[in-house]
């Protein structure tokens, strides 16, 4: 059983999927299965993180993201403080920074943030004197989120490697999808997107997927279908002619669905968009929907990191 203690993480912070090898990202899903059983016994506390304080600083407003990192933070024991900072005030650049200093002086050992600027949380990283872990940054990186996708993939199908996923939707927004992109082809699966030419980034192909237009055709033999959610809020100017026209190609139903394995699984990192992205029953089915796991396992791999990220960071120091 992988734990902390046995488990080395070269890096100091968490900004990123790409950049780790097979063997980190497996090492972190390893630890993350020895919290999803705790997180089931009636006593889910641990004094692991007792006396350590985790700061979750968050430029944008996220309820599913936050709470999660909330509850993983205090089922270790430490103590957590949430900083919700209103976009409309902050700055980038010197704002930032000046933001790094106050952070510094209150000496956390972990910071959680999560800003609407790609690349903000890695110079938010190289100005503070402790753990970072990036809980999204503009349309960059989610690295946790891909991390809880991975594990809740291999609990169900046994592995990743030779796995066939479609990633589906708003790619062009999407950091769950960069994130998802860059684990899925470290660990040996075979990835597909499938989107309207309008929500894909320019040379999809260079990430090392398939493209597809088309739901039906990319689903062909899919054993992981991975909706994605219309992110109106990034879009400036028209993406789909309208939302109902979207759904029609390319939300996905029991219809489309059956373009896939028979035992194909569907996963959404939420929030859905019901009747948008996904139909409404088909997300609620128990047998084929995993997003229901997909939040148990959030809390775990959260765990995961915060335990290994803290522990690493405390022996750098203390070395």
């Amino acid at each position: 059983m992988t734990t902390a203690s046995s488990y080395v993480f070269p890096h100091r912070h968490l900004l990123g999927i790409e950049g780790l090898s097979p063997s980190e990202i497996t090492g972190l899903l390893d630890l993350s299965e020895t919290y999803v059983e705790q997180n089931r016994q009636v006593d889910k506390k641990q004094s692991l993180l007792r006396g350590r304080t985790q700061i979750n600083l968050f430029f944008e407003s996220s309820t599913r993201t936050r709470t999660s990192f909330e509850l993983a933070g205090k089922r270790l024991g430490a103590d957590v403080i949430n900083m919700s900072v209103a976009v409309s005030a902050i700055k980038k650049g010197e704002t930032l920074i000046d933001t790094a200093m106050t952070l510094n002086a209150m000496h956390p050992d972990v910071l959680v943030v999560r800003h609407p600027d790609s690349g903000a949380v890695n110079l938010l990283a190289q100005k503070v004197g402790c753990a970072v872990i990036n809980a999204g940054d503009g349309c960059h990186e989610h690295p946790t989120q891909a991390l809880l996708d991975a594990l809740t993939i291999r609990r169900r199908k046994g592995r990743i490697a030779r796995l066939t996923v479609a990633i589906c939707g708003d790619i062009l927004h999407s950091r769950v999808a960069r994130s998802n992109i860059h684990l899925l082809n470290a660990m040996g699966a075979r990835v597909r997107l499938i989107a309207p030419p309008t929500l894909l980034p320019d040379s999809a192909e260079r990430l090392g997927v398939e493209v597809f237009h088309d739901m039906r055709k990319g689903l062909e033999d899919c054993d992981i279908v991975m909706m994605l959610r219309l992110q109106t809020e990034r879009m400036q100017g028209s993406f789909v002619p309208s939302v109902r026209e979207y759904f029609h190609f390319y939300g996905l139903d029991a219809d489309k669905l059956s373009a896939a394995k028979p035992d194909a699984l569907v996963m959404h990192p939420g929030p859905m968009n019901r009747g948008v992205e996904i139909d409404s029953e088909l997300a609620d089915d128990i047998d084929r929907s995993l997003i229901r796991e997909q939040v148990e396992m959030g809390v775990a791999v959260r765990m995961a990191c915060l335990d290994i990220l803290t522990q690493q960071f405390a022996n750098t120091v203390g070395g």
